[in-house]
């Protein structure tokens, strides 16, 4: 008899045992996924990576119209100030803010009421260069050409470097972010050059502009004594 009850004790506990594991085994599956649900939330960059926008067309651009079964009417357009381009044989077209796919797809559906099937290709031949500004305390304040990949330090330098009344620590950086609408942040420039880790250097996108303000001393500075001022003083 105290063999049977020996036997259904240890029986007992091996269950218990097994449904201990697959609880503690069920806890940490939940616990990774949780874990992974926190991270992809905290890095969104990681499950969205960043796309650059296409060009959209603006007054006083210039693209070339070729027709490959109709050269007649292929033509140089330019971007009115008001945003429409005239066509041959179609008349006036909006197009403002169209990207070169968008602007394809309307010239052929314009022309596609004179022609069948109209095949046509689009080439730009002036448009609005990708650009930065920089202002405030740099040595040369203005507009300037964004080629290749330019972070802000790079455009910094380009601008001729900054002040002895520059603000390194908090250097503005100015985006579009939608119609009308920019977002701001503030660059601790002093600190990475301080550091000499430049990785939380942002590359620039274009249209950006950065902005440097003038540090504590030179705002108080004309208030200061100048050194004609010495002779009033006993020495």
């Amino acid at each position: 008899m105290n063999m049977k009850i020996t036997r259904v004790l240890v029986v007992l506990l091996m269950g218990l045992e097994i449904l201990s594991g697959l609880a503690v085994g069920q806890d940490q599956v939940v616990a990774t996924a949780k874990e992974s649900e926190a991270n992809a939330v905290s890095s969104p960059g990681k499950s969205f990576p960043q796309r650059y926008a296409r060009y959209k067309l603006q007054p006083g651009d210039v693209f070339d119209t070729s027709f490959e079964l109709n050269p007649e009417f292929n033509q140089t357009v330019t971007v009115q100030p008001d945003g429409y381009i005239t066509l041959r044989g179609v008349g006036d077209i909006q197009v403002k803010d169209q990207t070169v796919p968008e602007l394809t797809a309307t010239l052929r559906s314009a022309y596609s009421k004179i022609l069948n099937d109209p095949l046509i290709s689009v080439v730009l031949k002036d448009f609005e260069k990708p650009y930065f500004v920089a202002d405030g305390q740099v040595a040369r304040p203005g507009k300037y050409d964004l080629r290749g990949d330019t972070t802000l330090t790079q455009a910094i330098a380009m601008a001729g470097g900054f002040l002895d009344s520059a603000k390194h620590s908090q250097v503005l950086l100015f985006r579009k972010a939608s119609e009308g609408w920019y977002s701001a942040k503030i660059i601790n420039v002093k600190k990475m050059e301080k550091a000499g880790n430049l990785s939380e250097d942002p590359q620039l996108h274009p249209g950006d502009m950065l902005f440097v303000p003038k540090n504590h001393f030179s705002k108080i500075k004309p208030l200061l004594p100048g050194s004609s001022m010495g002779a009033f003083f006993p020495i």
